[in-house]
């Protein structure tokens, strides 16, 4: 498992939302997969700065699904309760409306908005079975590195059949995209690994 915390690589959750939100403008449901969410804090953190943008009637419509192979640290996800060494990195403003703190003054809990948005599941991304379709967005930033070149390859043409037309897909900074698929995306940052769906995965 890779190293996460609460917040991490903000800058290319925001640029993804930023690409997102028109696209998303208006639905009545919108489906979004974070892939490899180990203990939560990635889907956790793309629920919370997606309800600072997208206004309450927006947010009542949004599904994180957040899986993991590691059924443990799914446990952890599903209790949203984490130590303060955990959360006392996470900006002032969002620690203050997003946790509550618990009675033995030492762990805190993810709200009900934000936890009731995140749907954690098994799913193991080797089995090179999407988790479901038509998703707006797809997060993959901790498990890519973990497998081989080729297997990079399978996942993300994976990914790709998982999309809805247009759909994104983020990666992390050090994973650039295998060039053999690389004309299924679209690149959208320099700076960030955001790309959009431009044609169907074969």
């Amino acid at each position: 498992m890779a190293f996460t915390f609460f917040f991490r690589d903000q800058n290319s959750l925001h640029q993804a939302i930023e690409f997102l939100l028109p696209a998303i403008q208006g639905r009545s449901r919108i489906r979004v997969w974070d892939a490899g969410c180990a203990m939560g804090h990635e889907p956790f953190t793309l629920a919370i700065m997606l309800a600072e943008q997208m206004g309450t009637f927006g947010f009542r419509n949004l599904q994180i699904h957040a899986t993991d192979y590691d059924q443990p640290l799914l446990e952890i996800l599903k209790k949203a309760i984490y130590p303060l060494e955990e959360v006392k990195r996470i900006p002032t403003e969002f620690f203050q409306l997003y946790f509550e703190q618990l009675n033995d003054n030492g762990h805190y809990r993810i709200v009900d908005k934000i936890r009731n948005a995140v749907i954690p599941s098994f799913h193991d991304l080797l089995s090179l079975k999407p988790f479901g379709e038509n998703f707006s967005l797809i997060v993959c930033k901790n498990v890519l590195l973990h497998f081989s070149p080729a297997e990079r390859v399978q996942v993300i043409r994976m990914f790709n059949r998982a999309l809805e037309p247009g759909g994104l897909l983020v990666t992390e900074n050090t994973q650039k995209m295998p060039e053999e698929i690389s004309h299924y995306f679209e690149g959208l940052c320099s700076d960030a690994q955001v790309y959009r769906k431009v044609r169907e995965a074969k």
